[in-house]
């Protein structure tokens, strides 16, 4: 997933006086000198100084960068001189530094790191930043000077990029609302301040949901399954909470969750899946039901404002995929591979269970448990068993970072001299194929308790050329840490999302555009995916994983009858994995389909009938998010947005068979990937960059036939 920075979003509010009284004076105990956000960072390249950063420089950051930007905005808006590219759109785009330096740190360390100030200061500052972009985006004399030159486009003599640009602005513009009368712009304002509200206090009820829920157990013996290390951990987590003589077992962001797989004690298994599903939907403070529709009518309103059936289409109409017609398209292809695929999955395990005269019916909180054994019986071998192979630095240096150099030719040197915002968070510099400086890399591993769930990648420094930057990107995963002195062994799910969000990191490293509004993952949301996803690949190439799959203690490689038993699994379970993200898909959707009038009063109704509507009610299979901790849909920016992992999918089956059928892990094809697609950013449509590096048009046939929804 990525979370790219964008210096100015399309979300409107407030007009420009009213920001500048909405917004609080810089609070006394940060002094504005010292400030580490009020100008560029002087460590190389500028990282950003995170052992300056401080809760307290936070909030004059924010009220100086938003006041510092609103009369950049109004010297472009009241320029006497005729517009031109120049004095309009290029001053805008490099517009509010400042506040892209605070943002930039904040939004990420927000997510990572956070604490009770920083989510005070979000609560706050959230419905004031949305309220600063309407002061920008719906300020009818910038909007004048960007129509007069989209108008007159075509005359004005500009290269490729810097038209889109122009045209990718006026985009922006018109989709907030500039069209608007005077008082739909101030419904709109109103309801974007109220959203950004919202979204704020869903995604700060996820992360204490997450926390309170952990599973607390009192005896040793109901941890049955789980290995030494994993039991220690949860005694671990335990005693910090001074719950001493107990276990804890926290959860992830996903439905799922690791343990289910191991544990032999079906009723800790079902109680973990309840808590698990239940989270956000069963009464107290970090109840996410109302803020779910609120959310959800208050977008089906904004997009009926500007004209668009739903918030769906509005969405849809700038993303690859244009239509809403071409998404539910992808749904009918899939659906019905996958839940049959899911079925016969189902069926295999069922078996096992009625063969052990378990006396039950499969269950969801079953489902991971009797999959390991239809693996051990099909392919002899379980999970487990690779562990010890998968030790976190080989897979990193051995795996990830080989890949790349054998691809793209890059290097990378571990920097102990910078500062990092958290003693586990390393830094690596990466180098060009000549030597030269390319990025920045932070990599943040281990999950905490101030941290949301999931992975992701940031870019505290996007790059551009007008501006001279070159990137620094982070990426941040939820990897369990081990007891002191042990080492960090990954399953192979951890392995894939190492890959992919290096592939994320990428993309926000090799771009090379002139503009900042281009930069690195600033793409459809619908392609962003598309390079991460790819990457994902060298993960089960043969020649990578010979290279990192070595075992912990004694650096042997894998043996070549493990090694095979495990690529010859990668189709294993797909019905389940693509149904379970398809549910998730279609609730996504189907919320955002909803006319204002629409929206029922019962969220679990609503998702069990959207499932029905597909097909997709089999209750082995839950979606990979509830609505209620749906943090991709109700706070993350893929609003409508989450088919984009399936439709990038699409495209990266048709990439695979490229690279394979070009000779695989060759630094020719990896230039060639980088030349078309890495380097360009959002400056090129993203399907032309897609057609640059194929030479063909995407076909979800090879998606079908990669997953093995195909074959019985």
């Amino acid at each position: 997933m990525s979370l790219g920075t964008m210096r100015l979003s399309a979300l409107p509010a407030f007009g420009a006086l009213a920001v500048a009284a909405l917004i609080p004076a810089a609070r006394a105990d940060a002094p504005m000198t010292e400030n580490p956000f009020f100008s560029e960072s002087s460590l190389p390249y500028h990282y950003p100084p995170f052992d300056k950063v401080t809760d307290d420089t936070y909030e004059p950051a924010f009220t100086k960068g938003m006041a510092d930007q609103l009369k950049e905005v109004d010297a472009i808006a009241s320029n006497p001189d005729k517009p031109t590219f120049e004095n309009t759109v290029v001053a805008l785009d490099v517009s509010g530094r400042l506040l892209a330096r605070v943002s930039a740190v904040f939004n990420d360390l927000n997510g990572c790191n956070t604490d009770d100030r920083m989510q005070d200061i979000d609560t706050r500052m959230s419905p004031l930043r949305s309220a600063h972009n309407d002061a920008i985006f719906l300020n009818p004399a910038l909007f004048a000077r960007i129509s007069a030159l989209y108008d007159q486009r075509s005359s004005l003599g500009l290269d490729p990029e810097s038209l889109r640009l122009l045209e990718r602005y006026h985009s922006i513009f018109v989709r907030a609302g500039a069209k608007l009368s005077e008082d739909d712009k101030t419904r709109m304002k109103a309801m974007n301040a109220e959203v950004a509200s919202l979204q704020t206090a869903f995604t700060q009820n996820v992360l204490k949901e997450k926390n309170a829920d952990e599973i607390v157990v009192g005896d040793k013996a109901e941890l049955a399954g789980l290995s030494d290390a994993e039991i220690a951990r949860a005694e671990g987590i335990a005693k910090e909470q001074h719950l001493d003589g107990k276990f804890v077992i926290p959860l992830l962001n996903t439905t799922g969750q690791p343990s289910l797989s191991s544990l032999t004690n079906r009723a800790l298994r079902e109680r973990i899946m309840a808590a698990s599903e239940a989270r956000g939907s069963h009464g107290g403070p970090y109840d996410n039901r109302s803020t779910v529709l609120q959310i959800v009518k208050l977008r089906a309103q904004q997009a009926a404002l500007l004209g668009f059936d739903s918030f769906a289409a509005y969405t849809v109409d700038q993303q690859t995929a244009h239509t809403t017609a071409a998404v539910d398209k992808l749904f009918s292809q899939l659906a019905g591979p996958s839940i049959a695929k899911a079925k016969r999955e189902a069926a295999d395990m069922q078996a096992i269970i009625d063969q052990e005269r378990g006396g039950f019916q499969l269950a969801s909180w079953d489902w991971s448990f009797y999959s390991e054994k239809v693996r051990a019986a099909r392919y002899s071998f379980d999970g487990d068993q690779l562990k010890p192979y998968f030790e976190l630095n080989h897979v990193l240096f051995d795996g990830v970072f080989y890949a790349a150099n054998k691809l793209y030719g890059i290097t990378f040197k571990e920097r102990h001299d910078l500062p990092v915002y958290q003693p586990d968070v390393r830094v690596f510099e990466v180098f060009d194929t000549d030597g030269s400086h390319l990025a920045f890399l932070t990599e943040d591993f281990y999950a905490r308790p101030s941290k949301q769930g999931g992975a992701w990648m940031n870019e505290f420094v996007s790059q551009s050329g007008l501006l001279g930057y070159q990137a620094t990107v982070g990426n941040h995963h939820n990897i369990p840490k081990p007891a002191a002195g042990e080492p960090t062994l990954l399953t192979f799910d951890e392995v894939v999302t190492l890959f992919h969000e290096f592939g994320h990191g990428m993309h926000g490293m090799f771009s090379r555009v002139k503009y900042p509004f281009f930069a690195g993952t600033n793409v459809p949301t619908d392609f962003v995916e598309y390079p991460s996803q790819t990457n994902e690949m060298w993960a089960a190439f043969p020649d990578v994983v010979r290279n990192y799959a070595k075992h912990y203690k004694t650096g042997e490689p894998m043996p070549t009858e493990l090694l095979d038993k495990m690529l010859a699994t990668q189709k294993f379970d797909q019905g389940f994995a693509t149904s379970e993200y398809l549910d998730a898909t279609l609730i996504d959707w189907s919320w955002h389909e909803l006319k204002p009038s629409e929206v029922p009063d019962d969220v679990p109704v609503f998702e069990a009938a959207t499932l029905k509507k597909y097909g997709m009610d089999f209750p082995p299979v839950p979606p990979r998010y509830h609505s209620t901790y749906f943090s991709h849909s109700f706070s993350g920016g893929y609003a409508s947005n989450y088919y984009s992992y399936l439709w990038a999918d699409v495209l990266v089956a048709d990439s695979i068979e490229w690279f394979k059928s070009h000779g695989g892990l060759l630094r020719a094809n990896g230039q060639h990937y980088r030349d078309t697609v890495l380097s360009h950013g959002g400056s090129v449509d993203a399907m032309t960059l897609f057609h640059e590096f194929t030479g063909s048009d995407p076909d979800v046939g090879a998606l079908i036939r990669r997953r093995g929804l195909d074959e019985n």
